[in-house]
């Protein structure tokens, strides 16, 4: 990539946020559904679809014939005019977990299936310069053969009492063994790196996740990078799960599934986007990405030298459906959008040296 293509990625980065003033506010679902039960012709038409979600998974339509599906089409289309219609959530936010629930039961309802085409979450509006000026120790800034900038953002977030304490948050149920054969309460210890992700600000969590390593000493600066998240406890099984086995089980858990829709929404590979990504917001996928740490899903980075990303699983197994096995695994270990931040860093190495 030139430095020309490079300097318009910014510019347009720059502009990006303008862009997007012109959205209409949304309600979060949990106040979205208060409103609506409220009325009476909402909370009436809420009821029945609810109903009729409920009945569609027992063979609903079969047992009560054509007036109930038109009585689950009038309340669908109803739907369609109330404050549910279109509601957000907001990853971290007070009752997330309902908020998530409510979001999939109309979504499921409206669409009529249970794809993960679409996000749950309200776009953040972030933009690629904010996240890497406030992180400077982030792997878009260039490595040099003496600093350990995985080092540095450790020592970084210990001076900062919000990352000190979420760090601490998540580092204690993480590291403590629960019986001889459990290493760590693996539940909340996701639920505390989810927190740590969710609250303390990008300039140190980033700094720790995504740090660039110095030239000169890769493999203990990749060790630490890939220890950030106490990979033996939040990462590591005894076992790799069949990856389309681990994905059909996040997609039972609301806060899962909705991490990994997000991901796969603005994760989203374009050949010939400046970054990547299909509609050129990095900025999104790294968000995404790190949502998706302290859930069943959670990605690190490989053991193997260098910067891959992978989820605890593999295609071992699969059968007939190895293919979409495979599609599972690429979100991350083929996904140019995903890895366009490896480019900054070379891009960065690149000129430093130059």
């Amino acid at each position: 990539m030139e430095l020309s293509q490079f300097y318009l990625f910014i510019y347009f980065y720059m502009l990006l946020p303008i862009m997007y003033t012109s959205r209409a506010v949304r309600l979060d679902c949990v106040k979205a559904s208060e409103q609506c039960l409220k009325e009476y012709s909402c909370s009436t038409k809420y009821r029945t679809m609810r109903q009729c979600v409920a009945g569609r998974e027992s063979n609903f339509s079969a047992v009560h014939g054509a007036e109930a599906q038109g009585e689950c089409r009038s309340a669908i289309d109803a739907m369609k005019q109330s404050p549910l219609y279109n509601c957000r959530c907001r990853r971290g936010m007070k009752k997330e977990k309902n908020c998530l629930r409510i979001f999939w039961s109309i979504y499921q309802s409206l669409q009529g299936n249970d794809l993960l085409e679409y996000s749950p979450y309200e776009p953040v509006n972030s933009r690629l310069s904010d996240i890497f000026r406030l992180a400077p120790i982030i792997a878009v800034e260039p490595a040099s053969t003496k600093e350990n900038n995985c080092l540095n953002a450790a020592k970084a977030c210990n001076l900062n009492d919000t990352c000190k304490k979420y760090r601490s948050a998540y580092i204690n149920p993480c590291t403590s063994r629960v019986s001889t054969s459990e290493v760590c309460n693996k539940r909340k210890c996701h639920k505390a790196l989810r927190q740590f992700f969710d609250k303390v600000p990008t300039k140190y969590s980033y700094g720790m996740l995504f740090c660039a390593c110095p030239t000169g000493d890769q493999t203990a600066c990749a060790e630490r990078r890939r220890q950030t998240i106490v990979p033996v406890c939040s990462y590591e099984d005894k076992d790799k799960t069949n990856c389309l086995s681990l994905q059909n089980t996040c997609k039972t858990n609301y806060i899962c599934r909705s991490r990994l829709a997000d991901f796969i929404s603005n994760c989203q590979p374009e050949v010939h986007s400046i970054s990547g990504c299909l509609r050129e917001n990095y900025a999104d996928c790294l968000l995404s990405y790190s949502g998706l740490i302290g859930t069943v899903m959670t990605p690190n980075y490989v053991r193997s030298f260098g910067i891959s990303l992978s989820p605890w699983c593999d295609c071992s197994g699969s059968g007939n459906s190895k293919p979409d096995c495979d599609k599972v695994v690429e979100l991350f270990t083929n996904n140019r959008c995903l890895r366009f931040w490896e480019w900054y860093r070379c891009w960065g190495l690149h000129h430093s040296e130059g």
